[in-house]
């Protein structure tokens, strides 16, 4: 994946370790927010307002992310995804949660059918 990121080809930093530098600072900057002026900080908000606010908030941007992916906006659909991964971060924030906790976890399946990673986990639900 290239890296078009301004000042990146000069920094030698490849797309990789610049996506997981952004989504960690983001994540810094959403834990920071904890007990946060709520009226300074849409993000303190959130928290202040608590899970089911949260939890809300992401079911409406995964809406609107749906919307865009059937409108077929590429720019909307982007747009709105950022949002929704935004909001998601928020919620592992909330639950004591990293962005490194989903990337491990994807890590984990990278490489197993998708059809074989439903069935492991429906088995271990019952318990087999």
């Amino acid at each position: 994946v290239a890296n078009n990121r301004p000042g990146a080809e000069r920094s030698g930093i490849d797309g990789r370790q610049m996506s997981d530098a952004i989504l960690k600072h983001l994540a810094d900057v959403i834990d920071s927010r904890k007990g946060g002026d709520t009226a300074e900080s849409y993000v303190a908000r959130l928290f202040a307002l608590g899970e089911d606010a949260i939890l809300k908030k992401i079911g409406e941007e995964a809406t609107e992310a749906v919307l865009a992916a059937k409108d077929g906006e590429r720019e909307r659909i982007v747009s709105e995804t950022a949002d929704l991964w935004f909001h998601c971060m928020v919620m592992l924030s909330h639950y004591g949660l990293r962005p490194e906790n989903v990337l491990d976890e994807l890590s984990r399946r990278a490489g197993t059918s998708g059809i074989e990673e439903k069935a492991l986990r429906k088995a271990l639900a019952r318990g087999l």
